[in-house]
């Protein structure tokens, strides 16, 4: 029996982080949207609400029948679901006086309540909401306050019931992950099984069981999610697995070949294929960003189809999809924010069933994985990168002369991130989520050099750190560092005669430009 954690989504933010901790105590668990409660699940050992964009008493607020689990397994309300289960049971949420956001501090809590155990005096937490709970139902008791909110938390012992009206999920709540583990570990009963290894054995296992003697067909990005797929499918079916690595012309500098190099390093049967001047064709005059995505999509589709089905006896398709990828695909508010380009799947004319053995794991689980199954760290530890390559890293319309310039001056960026050490001895590159480097054209910016006065293009470098890029923050790398990569690309890249700093956070702004 594999225990889980059932975290109902009612459209925040920081759901996800919500599963990240949990996954971080070693315990499964799975988001669904709110109405999504599974039926006969003997697997369940507790449920979580999480936040909402929504106020309780909105016309369009979301609801959900409490009756499917109250009273059967412990419940934790956050923020939304403290304030939905306490309207819902006769309660009063009504507006704040002014919203009520940012740090605040636990003025009182009952210390032997098993949700804050190991908490200290005056525990910072961090509040988001524009409402308040006035008053409690009857059988509910408040179990902290700060200055402003006296129901800051409450708790009802029969019914298995605790809820916080704030967000123990981020780490400007210094002691969040504590009542988390208290509420996973010490009130549900999480035995904290889930580990890579043991992913790993289950998994391979699961793998050999349902793939038989079939083949299987994978499409390689060079990225950490289908390597570690790759890698895994190799343990469980050797050469009956055969990847596909599509060149669309907008890798890295020089990633096509080191990436073969690396696969091959590692046993796996790659067949590469250079398709770049369809692509490049097929971009000529596409400016805007969604377009260019959707042409890139089509064109891998038609490439990778036609390699696949050269491999005649192939049955299935296995995909390095991840949990936030199926999760943003299931947003519950249905607003499209920019394609993904890793949900989907071949031509249905292909009957190929589909497989996806990392559709459980957040992105350190997957790094973990591969780690466990001893991949190069290279490799494992590579920042996500996205499908469509250097296009959505170029503004405007995409140019073979364009990613020439680009792979040139990110190479140089990112060479220079794995160069640089700190003091910690940790390497920059590994300090950072994410980073790359992007070609502003067609803007254009004076410059001189030597006597001459140049008209070239401005790049912007971008590095952010974030834990499951929801959301990210610009990194704050070292002036030494900025000033001589911006040096070095300057003086090396013809082509470019600027480079200036992305300091923008998500949100407002996303992590790539386009």
């Amino acid at each position: 029996m594999q225990q889980k954690i059932i975290i109902l989504d009612f459209g925040s933010q920081t759901t996800q982080l919500i599963g990240r901790r949990i996954r971080e105590m070693d315990t499964f668990c799975e988001i669904l949207p709110y109405n999504k409660f599974p039926k006969d699940d003997n697997n369940i050992i507790g449920v979580i609400l999480s936040g909402s964009p929504y106020s309780v008493y909105d016309k369009d607020a979301f609801r959900v029948d409490f009756s499917q689990f109250i009273g059967k397994y412990p419940v934790l309300g956050i923020c939304y679901g403290a304030q939905l289960m306490a309207y819902c049971y006769g309660g009063k949420v009504e507006p704040a006086g002014s919203r009520e956001y940012g740090r605040a501090h636990l003025k009182q809590f009952e210390a032997d309540n098993p949700l804050f155990k190991g908490f200290e005096p005056d525990s910072q937490v961090w509040m988001s909401h524009g409402d308040t709970i006035t008053q409690l139902p009857e059988g509910f008791h408040a179990i902290a306050s700060t200055e402003q909110v006296y129901n800051a938390a409450y708790a009802n012992p029969e019914q298995r019931i605790w809820a916080v009206q704030y967000h123990p999920e981020v780490h400007h709540s210094l002691q969040g992950f504590q009542l988390l583990k208290n509420f996973v570990v010490d009130i549900c009963g999480s035995r904290q099984e889930w580990s890579a290894a043991s992913f790993v054995e289950t998994t391979v296992k699961e793998l050999r069981e349902q793939l038989g003697n079939d083949r299987v067909i994978l499409g390689l990005s060079g990225g950490v999610d289908s390597s570690v797929c790759a890698t895994l499918l190799n343990r469980a079916i050797g050469d009956r697995l055969t990847c596909i690595f599509v060149d669309h012309g907008m890798l890295r500098k020089n990633e096509f070949n080191k990436v073969m190099e690396a696969y091959k390093g590692i046993g796996l049967n790659v067949i590469g294929v250079d398709a770049s001047q369809k692509f490049f064709s097929d971009l000529e005059g596409a400016t805007d960003p969604e377009a260019k995505r959707k042409i890139i999509g089509r064109d891998f589709i038609e490439v990778f189809d036609a390699e696949a089905r050269k491999i005649k006896d192939a049955k299935w398709l296995a995909q390095g999809t991840i949990y936030p990828d199926r999760i943003e695909s299931l947003n519950i508010t249905g607003k499209v924010i920019k394609s993904h380009h890793n949900v989907g799947g071949l031509p249905e004319e292909m009957h190929l069933k589909l497989c996806e053995p990392l559709k459980w794991l957040f992105k350190d689980e997957v790094r973990r994985v591969g780690r466990q199954l001893g991949m190069p760290e290279r490799l494992v530890n590579r920042h996500p990168f996205p499908g469509p390559g250097l296009a959505v890293r170029i503004l405007g319309e995409v140019t073979p002369e364009k990613v020439r310039v680009l792979q040139d001056a990110d190479d140089i960026y990112i060479e220079a991130l794995h160069n640089y050490v700190c003091e910690d001895g940790i390497a920059l590159y590994d300090k950072v989520w994410q980073a790359g480097t992007v070609l502003l054209s067609p803007v254009k910016s004076v410059g001189v050099m030597g006597d001459e006065r140049t008209y070239e293009n401005p790049v912007a470098l971008r590095a952010v750190t974030s834990m499951d890029a929801m959301t990210a923050d610009w990194a704050h790398l070292p002036y030494d560092f900025l000033a001589k990569v911006s040096n070095d690309i300057i003086n090396k890249v013809k082509g470019v005669n600027r480079v200036c700093y992305d300091i923008s956070s998500k949100p407002p702004s996303t992590i790539e430009w386009e």
